[in-house]
């Protein structure tokens, strides 16, 4: 066991030891688009008249082109951006025409929820690199939107929350816009006389197609996005300030509970919990976060998922303020550091910061509880320790430009005898415009406690197999097998993935295997012990007439073993996209797929004589479309032949959830998203699932709200039509909030709410009340 984890941990550095040939070179580009930011020590009246003098002084640009749905052509309404700097604040301003104002689209929404209305806003690369970009928006109302934008990953994390400041204004022939963006917002080289930013100023013009505009062109057969940025100059006093904020908060809740049964006796807690968090920019480019005895409960409650028919542990995503600050420098392809798992924590300290080519990244935590992935290649679950835990991460990623980075990234989870250490690599190399490696190579070593494979156990002993017992009655399982670990394990993972993207096709093909005994304790790696292999892409049109504006035809093909070589699974599918008029988006598409079904014998991993493969195939659609300023509507459905997971036979699903989002005011909108699912066999039907999610929120102001959500799951099953064990006929579940909310800012907040929770099955029948909470938090950021 020594050999092979040396071993491991060998090839993993190995690994990281690659040719470095890219050579430094900057993102946005004077040709694409520049600027002059000029320093005035004139702070503007942010109440979105546009009308103070020194307006007038600022740096100027028109937003001309047309990115999309047109390719780059002339925008059909004037758009005039301006902006300028003090030493500690960036001013930015927006003057935009419409012909049609009252087809325009603005309504007063909670901060970060107001796409598909009129925005504008602007993007920016404060290290020029082509790797993290800034983004505000505002709509006509003065509404705030941020973000940041990831080319690793290519995804933006809306999670993002800063304090800056903005207002709008409708006007006869448009709106304008103001904005004030402290410059503690930002990570910069502060050592530079002058500032050289990568930076897009944009607008979002939702009509009948959902246009976008810019200051400058934006190649579509160019696969790095944030190397399309211009560059603007200036800002050469720029400063943060002290760059501390503290936001001490104070949580009061009174909880009750009981069970379902009649008569039963409510218990009652009551917490009075103060909190402190700090933020400290200690340099321009270095950010420190601490956060004592934290409020980590969630304000709003997660969206409801169906968990039927499933096998695999359900996602859910970050919210918290302290984990999302400068969340983007600790991310790699592979979910490593999923900071969920860590649920609820009396302290936790945080170091982020970048300079010149090197990003650092730091975070340390305990976890008053200890929850963690126990991941398998045909399931996965939580398993859980009763000791607190110590969570460590450290990242570190080298940029040599925009065409090469290389990274690394260490994850550390502990708890008396339980440990799990996660070492990676990774790298991505933008070969042309047109083509990038993406690769990453992991370790990791874990020791479970003796018994913590009991918990999986379905029976009194999980020692011997047992021979009688039948498809997922069996005491052994998959779980069991995994965790029961006599020492300390390791294992590796290794993906590379190569993607082209051009104008008119995209070409993939992406490569992944997980060691049977890898884990990833602080991340969100759900399946082990696999190979995979899928290759595909797609071709895209642009109609300059007709229905639809972009039209994409595609499919992959991809092949799952097991690491002895066993067949897993088998696909191939081919879908098509259509976008057009009504801000519609269409997809559909086919799948066709060799699966197995869960294990004969659970005291065994084998796939080979131990599992029946079946052939599903699927149908599938999506359609999102908002015909109306007041009305958007969405429907995923799916239909076709799927594993009956609880019986191991082949079923028939039919899938369906729409969404309806009404806006029946300026700031009164309902959101209704149902979803339904059925499972047919030969005897007749299985189950019908039905969860309906409700969301009406009350938008008082920019800064304050009301909210009622309810989520309400029901699960009908007929007990006569499983084969091996009697599930309950009845299962409901409903969760209800009403929550009064006011937002100075995303950290000075005042909360006042009241939630249940009631359930019932065939035990208990009728809804019957189970939990009871009252909370009120407050909080407030003090810059100093």
């Amino acid at each position: 066991m020594t050999h092979k984890k040396t071993s491991l941990w060998r090839r993993t550095l190995l690994a990281g030891l690659l040719p470095l040939a890219a050579s430094s070179a900057h993102a946005g580009l004077d040709s694409q688009f520049s600027i002059q930011i000029p320093t005035i020590e004139t702070a503007a009246n942010i109440d979105g008249e546009l009308d103070d003098a020194v307006w007038a002084k600022a740096g100027r640009a028109s937003l001309t082109y047309e990115t999309r749905p047109s390719e780059n052509g002339p925008a059909p309404v004037a758009t005039e951006a301006f902006i300028y700097a003090s030493k500690d604040t960036l001013y930015v301003a927006f003057e935009a025409k419409d012909p049609n104002p009252d087809e325009m689209r603005a309504h007063l929404r909670a901060r970060d929820d107001v796409w598909g209305d009129d925005l504008i806003g602007i993007k920016l690369d404060t290290f020029n690199s082509a790797k993290l970009a800034y983004q505000f928006f505002v709509n006509p109302l003065g509404v705030q939107l941020d973000s940041i934008e990831n080319e690793l990953t290519k995804q933006e994390s809306a999670a993002w929350d800063g304090i800056w400041y903005s207002a709008g204004t409708r006007t006869a022939t448009g709106y304008r816009v103001e904005m004030a963006l402290p410059l503690t917002l930002f990570s910069f080289d502060s050592d530079k006389d002058e500032q050289e930013w990568g930076i897009e100023l944009i607008r979002f013009y939702p009509r009948n197609e959902d246009m976008r505009f810019s200051t400058h062109k934006i190649a579509r057969d160019n696969n790095c996005q944030l190397c399309q940025l211009g560059v603007a100059r200036g800002l050469e006093q720029a400063e943060q300030g002290k760059g501390i904020q503290l936001t001490p908060s104070l949580v009061a809740k009174g909880h009750r509970s009981r069970g379902p049964e009649d008569g039963a006796k409510w218990q009652d807690e009551k917490d009075l919990d103060p909190g402190l968090d700090m933020r400290w920019a200690v340099t321009p480019s270095t950010l420190v976060n601490a956060t004592l005895n934290p409020d980590f409960s969630q304000v709003e409650a997660d969206a409801g998922q169906l968990d039927v028919n499933t096998t695999f542990a359900l996602f859910y995503d970050e919210k918290r303020a302290f984990f999302l600050d400068n969340k983007d420098y600790f991310d790699t392809r592979i979910n490593l550091l999923h900071t969920r798992n860590i649920a609820d924590p009396d302290y936790g300290l945080k170091l982020t910061s970048k300079t010149d080519q090197h990003t650092f990244a730091l975070l340390g935590s305990n976890d008053t509880q200890t929850h963690f992935l126990v991941p398998g290649n045909l399931g996965s679950g939580i398993g859980s320790i009763d000791k607190e835990s110590i969570n460590l991460a450290g990242r570190y990623r080298f940029d040599a430009g925009n065409h090469f980075a290389l990274g690394g990234l260490v994850t550390t989870k502990s708890a008396g005898d339980y440990h799990n250490t996660v070492a990676s690599v990774d790298l991505k190399y933008q070969l042309t415009e047109q083509d990038a490696v993406i690769a990453q190579v992991v370790a990791s070593d874990t020791r479970y406690p003796e018994d913590f494979f009991q918990q999986f156990c379905r029976g009194e002993d999980c020692s011997e197999p047992d021979s009688a017992c039948t498809p997922g009655n069996c005491a052994l399982n998959e779980r069991v097998l995994r965790s029961r670990k006599q020492d300390s394990f390791g294992d590796r993972l290794f993906n590379i993935k190569y993607e082209h993207n051009d104008r008119n096709y995209y070409l993939f093909a992406d490569y992944i295997d997980i060691g049977e005994d890898f884990r990833a304790d602080l991340g969100f790696v759900d399946k082990v012990d696999f190979r995979k292999f899928t290759t595909g892409g797609n071709y895209v049109w642009y109609p300059e007439s007709g229905p639809f504006n972009k039209i994409k035809l595609g499919g992959d093909w991809d092949r799952t073993l097991n690491q002895a070589g066993e067949q897993l699974e088998q696909e191939l599918e081919g879908f098509l996209e259509l976008q057009g008029g009504w801000q519609s988006y269409l997809a559909m598409g086919w799948v066709n797929r060799d699966r197995v079904g869960p294990r004969l014998d659970g005291s065994k991993l084998a796939i080979e004589g131990n599992t029946h493969e079946f052939n599903e195939t699927q149908y599938w659609f999506y359609g999102n479309m908002s015909p109306l300023t007041w009305f958007t509507a969405q429907l995923d459905s799916a239909f076709g032949d799927e594993i009956d997971q609880a019986n191991n036979r082949l079923g028939r699903k039919l899938y369906l959830n729409p969404t309806l989002t009404l806006r029946l005011t300026e700031g009164l909108s309902l959101k209704i998203a149902h979803t339904f699912q059925t499972l047919d066999v030969d005897e007749g039907r299985l189950f019908t699932a039905n969860l309906s999610d409700l969301r009406l929120n009350w938008q008082l102001s920019i800064e304050s709200f009301i909210r009622l959500s309810a989520i309400y799951t029901h699960v009908k099953r007929e007990p006569s039509r499983y084969l091996y064990f009697t599930p309950d006929r009845l299962e409901q579940h409903l969760g209800t909030e009403l929550l009064y909310g006011y937002k100075l800012n995303p950290f000075s907040v005042f909360y006042l709410g009241y939630s249940d929770a009631m359930s019932a099955d065939d035990n208990f029948p009728g809804l019957s009340r189970t939990d009871q909470t009252v909370f009120m938090k407050l909080s407030y950021a003090w810059a100093l």
